[in-house]
C-alpha cells in the first residue's frame, strides 16, 4: 500500500462544493475513486488550507492536484489570479475538470504532466502548493529545481509530505498484516521519500529555496465508517493487491483475515476506522 497516489484513479460522483470534512467515505468506498483521497486526508487538509497564504491576484500552481480539491480552493482564494493544476493521471484531471466546471470556476486550468520535467512558464507563479503530490519524483533535486524555476523570486512553496515510514502507523500496521508478502516500494514510488527533514531541506536548498520550515502534523487517516468499507479500501491499494496476488488462495484468505483484524482494532462507533499518521507541512520561499 506504499504507493498511495497510484491507488486513486477512476471516477465517482461527488456533490460539488463539498469540503473534505463533509465527504462520506461510504460514498467513495473504492480507492479507485478520485474522491477517495480527499476523504482519507480530510484532517490533514485543514493544515494545508491554513498555510496556503494565497492572496487575491496570485498565480498558483498545484503540484499533483489529483481530483482538484486543492486547486479549486486555491482558485477561490486567488481570484482574479489564475491557478494551474498539474497531475500525471488524465482520469484524475477529467474528474477535476468536471467538478471545476460544475462549480463555475473560470480561473483554473489543468495540465497533464510530471512536474519534474513539465514545461512551466518561467518565473510565472506566486505560490506553489501540493498535498502529498511531491514524493514520487525519480529525481527530487531536478524536480524541485524545475518547480523553483516556475516561481517568482520570494514566491511561496507549501507542501504536505509523509514523515518517515516508521512514524506512520497506517503503513506499519498494513505491512505487518501482509507479513512477508508486503511489497517494497519501487524506485520513484516511495511515499516516504521526503520524510527525512534534514535530507529534504538539503534538496530544497539546492533547488533554490530558503526560509524552509517543517511543521509536525499529527492527524489520523480515515479508512471508512465500518470494517467492510475499510477492508475494501485497503484491499484495493495497489501494493495490497500485489501482495495478495503473490500468495496462494489459502494464504491470501488468511492474510485478508489479518487485515480485517488489524482494522477492527482501529475501529470505533464514533470515528469509524482510523489509523495514526505523521506528516510534514513544509513551507519555503524561492530565493532571489
Amino acid at each position: 500500500m506504499r504507493s498511495k497516489r497510484s491507488s486513486v484513479v477512476g471516477c465517482h460522483r461527488l456533490r460539488t462544493a463539498e469540503r473534505p470534512d463533509s465527504i462520506s467515505i461510504a460514498a467513495v468506498s473504492s480507492p479507485n475513486s478520485p474522491d477517495f483521497y480527499d476523504a482519507e486526508l480530510r484532517a490533514h487538509h485543514e493544515h494545508l488550507r491554513a498555510a496556503y497564504g494565497i492572496s487575491p491576484g496570485d498565480d498558483v500552481v498545484d503540484i499533483g492536484c489529483g481530483a482538484g480539491l486543492t486547486t479549486r480552493e486555491a482558485a477561490r482564494a486567488a481570484a482574479p489570479g489564475r491557478v494551474v493544476g498539474v497531475d500525471v493521471s488524465e482520469r484524475m484531471l477529467e474528474r477535476a475538470r468536471q467538478v471545476t466546471a460544475a462549480e463555475g470556476l473560470d480561473n483554473v486550468r489543468y495540465e497533464l504532466g510530471d512536474a519534474q520535467v513539465h514545461r512551466f512558464d518561467p518565473a510565472r507563479f506566486d505560490v506553489a502548493i501540493s498535498r502529498f503530490g511531491t514524493m514520487f519524483f525519480s529525481d527530487p533535486a531536478d524536480a524541485f529545481a524545475n518547480i523553483a524555476a516556475a516561481l517568482r523570486p520570494e514566491a511561496r512553496l507549501v507542501l504536505l509530505v509523509w514523515q518517515r515510514h516508521e512514524n506512520n502507523e497506517w503503513t506499519r500496521a498494513i505491512d505487518a498484516a501482509l507479513g512477508d508478502a508486503a511489497q517494497q516500494p519501487q524506485p520513484g514510488a516511495d511515499p516516504f521519500s521526503l520524510g527525512d527533514a534534514e535530507a529534504t531541506t538539503s534538496i530544497l536548498e539546492g533547488a533554490g529555496f530558503g526560509g524552509i520550515r517543517f511543521e509536525d502534523v499529527h492527524e489520523p487517516v480515515f479508512y471508512g465508517p465500518d470494517l467492510d468499507a475499510a477492508l475494501a479500501l485497503v484491499r484495493g491499494f495497489q501494493d495490497t493487491r500485489a501482495a495478495l496476488a503473490s500468495l496462494s488462495d489459502g494464504q491470501a484468505a488468511h492474510t485478508v483475515e489479518r487485515l480485517r483484524e488489524m482494522l477492527a482494532a482501529h475501529y470505533s462507533d464514533e470515528r469509524g476506522v482510523v489509523l495514526d499518521s505523521r506528516s510534514w507541512l513544509i513551507t519555503a520561499r524561492r530565493r532571489r
